[in-house]
């Protein structure tokens, strides 16, 4: 059985991000938010555009104010007023100034701007109580970015203010990855959907929409294929569909050790490589992870669909999605950096335990308690099979194998779960 740090490090190096050739797509600037930028962004024009003001006062010349003081003001007379958006038509003489507003255009001539604060206006006459600094106040054209160089790298996520900065470099149309696409299904005679009456013995498949959830969240496609009963040849016919259309393929259930658990023998017939069977991990123990050959390479290969096998239990999906899927999916994107998960030692308000024989993960709570984040433990059963305290957590307080107690206000590590 492999540690929880060797599947990691194994399954991210299966995963190779999205081909930059075959998988570019070109979206509209306004849908492009949490895309993967796929090229390199430049734009022709310099930023600021022209030196503008930023602060309402003044435009001077510095030499004519250098020595201005309370007691002994300059006085200068006033030839023009620029708002933003306005062209200036004079050029500041000796002894003249404009009345200029923030971000718009210093004037010709000009090369500091007084704040009116330190001014005080008869007619038009300004007098100038405080001598300024060179320059001051002037925003000079292109000291934010020059024209024709790299604006934004490839592999970036494109966040609100990356969409902004595009919107400003008048860049309608992007170049980025498409969603990565992840098949979804899970096993079981047991499972019914939500809309079904429940009898006896049977289950809802929550796990089917909390990974399609989860999957979104992440950025990627999910490709429902729904439950498939516990019966070979359909269950067959469902995984050689799912990895023809899918780059990550998850499902749940199957894996264990059961007389129905049929997934592992499935994935050998279909000439599979499983480099995962288990994982010391509390919850999430059976989790097989495989390859498939491309259909021009017997040789099973990174470059085609990644195979996860999750348990059926809920709460040991939702783990082994936070602490694999997710990075793999992220990694996949195209992203170049982020996609690992995000570790925080943080303190404890509660008392922690687990057996100590494997990695256990008791999901949570962070709060700000003091300046200082503190993990809080969901209350109830921490049972792979009981979802229902898993609801409004954003972190799972990870107990190292052979640790089998943090006592409270102790220093935890908790994996902070990417949509708190």
């Amino acid at each position: 059985m492999l540690s929880v740090s060797d599947a990691e490090a194994i399954i991210l190096n299966l995963v190779q991000p999205l081909d930059r050739q075959r998988h570019i797509e070109v979206v509209d600037l306004l849908t492009a938010d949490s895309r993967i930028l796929a090229t390199p962004v430049t734009s022709p024009l310099d930023f600021p555009h022209w030196d503008n003001s930023a602060m309402d006062g003044y435009a001077v010349r510095y030499e004519d104010v250098q020595d201005s003081s309370t007691e002994q003001p300059t006085v200068l007379e006033i030839v023009e007023e620029i708002p933003a958006g306005y062209q200036p038509k004079s050029t500041i003489q000796p002894e003249q100034a404009a009345r200029i507003f923030t971000g718009a255009v210093i004037p010709a001539g000009a090369d500091t701007v007084v704040m009116q604060e330190k001014t005080r206006r008869e007619e038009n006459r300004v007098f100038i109580l405080d001598a300024p600094k060179p320059q001051e106040f002037v925003r000079h054209k292109a000291s934010f970015y020059q024209a024709g160089t790299q604006l934004l790298p490839a592999g970036i996520k494109l966040n609100a203010s990356e969409i902004a900065v595009l919107a400003a470099a008048q860049c309608p149309q992007l170049s980025v990855y498409r969603r990565p696409r992840v098949a979804i299904f899970s096993t079981g005679d047991e499972l019914l959907t939500v809309d079904q009456p429940l009898q006896p013995g049977q289950i809802v498949d929550s796990n089917q929409y909390a990974l399609a959830a989860l999957v979104r969240q992440s950025g990627a496609e999910p490709l429902i294929l729904g439950i498939v009963k516990d019966d070979p040849v359909a269950l067959e016919k469902v995984i050689a569909h799912a990895v023809a259309i899918a780059d990550i393929v998850l499902s749940s259930g199957g894996v264990s050790v059961g007389d129905y658990d049929y997934v592992d023998k499935i994935l050998e017939s279909l000439k599979a490589k499983i480099h995962i069977r288990a994982v010391q991990i509390s919850p999430g123990k059976p989790l097989t992870v495989a390859t498939f050959p491309s259909p021009q390479s017997p040789v099973p290969s990174p470059q085609f669909p990644l195979y996860f096998g999750l348990p059926g239990n809920p709460a040991a999906v939702l783990v082994t999605f936070w602490r694999f899927v997710l990075p793999a999916i992220k990694k996949l994107s195209g992203i170049t950096e982020g996609w690992e998960p995000v570790f925080l030692k943080v303190r404890s308000h509660d008392e922690l335990r687990s057996n100590g024989k494997r990695e256990t993960y008791l999901w949570g709570k962070l709060h700000l308690i003091d300046g200082v984040y503190e993990f809080h433990k969901a209350g109830g059963s921490h049972s792979s099979g009981n979802l229902i305290n898993l609801a409004q957590t954003n972190a799972l307080a990870v107990l190292p194998m052979g640790k089998t107690l943090i006592s409270p206000q102790e220093e935890v590590q908790v994996l902070q779960l990417f949509n708190s």
